[in-house]
């Protein structure tokens, strides 16, 4: 349900159940953990890029698989709902987000780092029109990521927001053309892989403190102690070389 293929050090996640709307189930939550996993534990992949099949990004949970009892198999223990909602991880991952992401659809692609959108995309967490919440991370995600009244409005009416306006408030990073948005986060992927991979995930990982909350001590001892374990690998040596020697760095992510 989960498709894995790698293009360079940038891996594309593919969730394939578009007679569904991708849908999450079962499957689509364990493909989507194993191939976070495959992510992680290859070393020349340095990010990842994450869509959906067809015209729809996804359109949440698969509610027949709830309303068959099986609500449970839509989470999975390491990376809770869709295998990715609470995923401790350390590679960034670029959601392509080409139609609507609706419900967990749009809490999916708030967990990843970034969003390229085309314009036919829509967010929305529509949850309340059916007596849900939205309890894979939408409802304090969305406000980190739109001003407070835009989220809340978007929350309390359960009416998505269509790519143009998520792109002109910061929502999403790049905005395409239909049809674009994996070409488009694979570029992004691009730009981001051509940094210093170490470097990358040490101050992704910072950012996601102070995102979540962290005291400004604790953020100069993270950002210090970032700053030594980078010092401490091959390629810290191989940037000011390559500087100096007026040719791109050839990094090895370690």
């Amino acid at each position: 349900m989960v498709e894995y293929e790698t293009k360079g050090h940038v891996a594309l996640l593919t969730i394939r159940r578009p007679e569904a709307r991708n849908a999450v189930n079962g499957d689509v939550a364990r493909g989507m953990e194993a191939a976070i996993d495959r992510l992680e534990d290859d070393d020349d992949v340095w990010v990842g890029v994450l869509t959906g099949e067809g015209t729809v990004f996804s359109a949440g949970a698969d509610l027949k698989a709830i309303a068959a009892g099986q609500a449970g198999d839509l989470a999975t223990a390491k990376g809770g709902f869709a295998g990715i909602a609470n995923r401790a991880r350390t590679k960034p991952i670029i959601a392509a987000v080409d139609g609507p992401a609706l419900a967990g659809g749009c809490e999916i692609a708030l967990a990843c780092d970034l969003i390229v959108a085309s314009r036919s995309a829509a967010f929305g967490l529509p949850e309340v029109k059916r007596s849900l919440v939205a309890a894979a991370g939408g409802l304090f995600r969305l406000p980190r990521n739109l001003p407070a009244k835009v989220a809340m409005e978007v929350i309390l009416t359960g009416d998505p927001i269509p790519a143009e306006r998520a792109y002109a408030l910061g929502l999403v990073n790049d905005l395409v053309e239909p049809g674009q948005a994996v070409a488009g986060a694979m570029a992004l992927a691009e730009r981001v892989a051509a940094n210093a991979p170490v470097a990358v995930w040490e101050s992704r990982k910072v950012v996601l403190m102070a995102e979540q909350g962290a005291s400004d001590d604790e953020l100069w001892r993270e950002s210090g102690a970032a700053f030594g374990r980078v010092a401490q690998t091959e390629d810290f040596g191989e940037g000011p070389r390559a500087f100096i020697e007026k040719r791109p760095p050839a990094w090895k992510g370690r």
